[in-house]
């Protein structure tokens, strides 16, 4: 029979948001697995803190907030905070009860400077992979290494000569969003930069492809399970791959992790590339490129292995990482001017991304 809709709502009801979240729901997993994390920071987060005043919103529920942000493709900080007062899941993630109310946007602002010089975005993530391969996730041998493009929260009008003020271009009249006609003009990193975010830099992925301000975005994966084992990004630039990929085998290093192998697309296979892997011990599983002036970089000493094979088929994972960090982590367009909040941003991204992959591949009980 028809249900009948009831106008009035209850007055009075006994519910926590424990009762609400499924059992089975993976959120469950991720919640544990960072707590645990977080628990371990305590002391970096007293010393970010004065120990006088007005107490602040706990830093855990920041970094977790940044976390569920990634996960839900949430725009802003802002829709996370309007979302937070009537979502029951977030408040349970983050230990809220049910009449607490939800905090300022700006909270996120005051503390990203605390967190940037803290370090916190880079701790945490490390600490997420530490987890990882303590619970014998990741491989220690074997890892690919990727770059892509992000886009600058910059637009080609901001893009000018270097010392051009704002009143030196003619305008239509229009303060808020000017014409700007820039057709015909050379334009370049040297001569040029943007007055919004000088950091950014004129990039294009491909030949035939626009133009776009950018930052580099570089990601190291293991090949056991394809997790992401570090992540930096960087002004785009026609090296920074290579650059990139360098720096984050030498903070493995730094870590007692010396890969065996290292797996790459045809952009890495120059002779640079391949003689510092060599040099670093490093096999270079890097796809050749036979129609680039003077021949691949990578003969038959490497490709008759069966291990490169292998390499070659695993790689492609790591284009996953990158989609599901611009898709779902909302990082195809950075939110953030400059560098480092960029980075800051792209830690906890890619420490969302570890926390899912590990829910799923953690056996239950596990956590």
């Amino acid at each position: 029979m028809r249900g009948i809709s009831e106008k009035q709502a209850v007055m009075l009801s006994l519910i926590s948001p424990e009762s609400r979240v499924p059992k089975d729901h993976p959120l469950r997993r991720i919640k544990g697995m960072a707590d645990q994390e977080l628990e371990r920071l305590s002391r970096v987060f007293d010393d970010m803190y004065s120990h006088t005043g007005r107490p602040s919103i706990p830093p855990e529920r920041v970094l977790k907030s940044l976390i569920l942000i990634a996960l839900y493709s949430i725009r802003s900080e802002r829709q996370f905070c309007e979302q937070l007062d009537y979502n029951l899941l977030f408040r349970w993630f983050l230990d809220m009860n049910m009449v607490e109310e939800s905090f300022d946007p700006t909270v996120f602002t005051k503390n990203r400077e605390r967190l940037m010089e803290h370090e916190v975005g880079r701790r945490f993530f490390d600490a997420v992979v530490r987890q990882a391969r303590e619970a014998g996730l990741m491989s220690a041998d074997h890892f690919t290494v990727d770059g892509t493009l992000i886009e600058a929260w910059a637009s080609m009008k901001s893009f000018r000569p270097k010392g051009e003020k704002n009143s030196d271009r003619p305008t239509d009249g229009d303060p808020s969003n000017p014409t700007v006609d820039f057709h015909g003009e050379k334009r370049s990193n040297k001569t040029h930069e943007s007055t919004t975010d000088p950091e950014s830099r004129l990039m294009r992925k491909s030949r035939g492809k626009e133009a776009k301000l950018s930052y580099g975005a570089h990601f190291l994966m293991e090949n056991r399970n394809g997790l992401l084992v570090d992540l930096a990004v960087t002004q785009a630039t026609g090296t920074a791959e290579e650059e990139a990929a360098e720096a984050m085998l030498k903070r493995q290093g730094r870590k007692r992790v010396s890969p065996r192998s290292l797996g790459a697309d045809k952009g890495y296979d120059t002779k640079g590339f391949v003689s510092m892997l060599r040099g670093r011990k490093v096999t270079p599983h890097v796809a050749q490129n036979t129609k680039r002036r003077g021949g691949s970089a990578i003969d038959g000493r490497t490709t008759r292995h069966g291990g490169y094979s292998v390499s070659q088929r695993i790689r492609k994972r790591v284009e996953e990482i990158g989609g599901w960090i611009k898709v779902i982590g909302g990082f195809r367009k950075t939110r953030f001017k400059g560098e480092c909040r960029t980075q800051l941003a792209g830690w906890f991204v890619g420490a969302a991304y570890n926390l899912l992959r590990m829910a799923k591949l953690l056996p239950q009980g596990a956590v």
